[in-house]
């Protein structure tokens, strides 16, 4: 009996976030610290489970609006191929949206709502990106990497 031949393939996946922030006046009502973030999964086999690779080094600095307000995220990939989510945690005012899934072309979502008009003047969350794919989604080097531009805009709710 010959033996079966394998193949073995290594998935490398890189997305490239950049983010940027709005809001609806001219002053600085929210930004971002910790830059933008590179993700790379490495490792995966035919048929294996799907791979996740996280990252908590991006923190998200918001003020109080005269309102109750929000702040929503999108993402714009064309091309995307592999897959990122986004998670609020240690949220000081608001309440985090569950992991929200980003896709190019969809529509702005809700992440943060409910941010008082009153008490302490600025909030923070600590973002955690999560990027995954799949043995069968392709690689990086043969396909190229996501560049996802993803945007934070901060207005009334």
């Amino acid at each position: 009996m010959t033996p079966m031949k394998t193949l073995h393939r290594t998935l490398s996946c890189t997305l490239v976030i950049i983010a940027a922030v709005t809001s609806v006046s001219q002053s600085q009502q929210i930004s971002l610290t910790g830059g933008n973030v590179t993700l790379s999964i490495a490792t995966g086999t035919a048929g294996g489970q799907l791979i996740n690779v996280v990252n908590t080094s991006v923190s998200l600095q918001y003020q109080k609006q005269g309102v109750l307000s929000k702040i929503t995220v999108s993402t714009s990939c064309p091309g995307q191929r592999y897959n990122l989510s986004v998670l609020a945690t240690s949220v000081t005012k608001g309440v985090a949206a569950p992991q929200v899934s980003l896709i190019d072309g969809s529509p702005a979502i809700d992440f943060i709502t409910s941010i008082p008009k009153t008490g302490a003047p600025n909030g923070n969350a600590t973002l955690q990106y999560t990027a995954s794919a799949t043995f069968s989604q392709g690689n990086s080097s043969e396909l190229g990497d996501d560049v996802h531009t993803i945007t934070y805009t901060i207005l009334a709710q």
